[in-house]
């Protein structure tokens, strides 16, 4: 398995240094049902807002249910496909729009469910798995195919799996999953006291 641990200013945690978002899955390998489960109670025990719990997870393995995964798969960019091809597993995030306590917004749904998927990603760096988060996908299509509700919003397409080499994968795609991995400045983006005013 490739580790592209994340050059950090100061020491954080060996599962945030480590998790990453790889392209390279291995076909072969499913993700067993067990280990699914792991993945969503993680993700259940993320924080929210009043404890909404906005979140929701379609989950399509392609091992169990083949029609499931290749209506999550149709719903991907073109470029998406290319490699999400070989994810033995596929997962729509959703978020809720209204609180279930009393049917009011909840401006904060989206942001609650992405720490639910962050969640979801650690705890699979931690069981040896990997996930890509897409953004390109065709929400639209999710709604139809998975039959969703008008009260939510689909958020990303996960790809869970296991790692494989680097060749299983087009050309284009190799320089990203080999090259180093890079964030923007500390201090240009977390500020002290007031905006703009970098952290040091």
């Amino acid at each position: 398995m490739q580790q592209k641990p994340a050059p950090t200013r100061v020491k954080i945690h060996d599962i945030i240094q480590a998790r990453w978002s790889p392209r390279a899955f291995a076909s072969e390998k499913p993700v067993s049902h067990d280990d699914l489960l792991t993945l969503l109670e993680a993700a259940r025990w993320a924080p929210s807002c009043f404890n909404g719990q906005p979140w929701r997870y379609v989950v399509c393995d392609k091992t169990t249910d083949e029609t499931g995964w290749q209506n999550a798969f149709a719903t991907l960019a073109e470029k998406n496909r290319r490699w999400a091809k070989n994810a033995p597993v596929l997962i729509l995030s959703v978020a809720m729009d209204n609180f279930s306590h009393n049917g009011q917004p909840n401006r904060w749904a989206m942001h609650d469910t992405g720490a639910a998927s962050l969640s979801l990603c650690f705890q699979a760096t931690a069981l040896g798995l990997i996930v890509h988060q897409m953004g390109g996908f065709d929400a639209e299509k999710a709604r139809e195919v998975f039959n969703l509700p008008g009260d939510c919003k689909p958020m990303a397409m996960m790809a869970v799996g296991y790692q494989a080499d680097v060749d299983v994968l087009d050309d284009d795609f190799k320089e990203a999953e080999l090259g180093p991995r890079s964030r923007v400045a500390l201090n240009e983006q977390f500020y002290a006291r007031q905006w703009g005013r970098g952290i040091e």
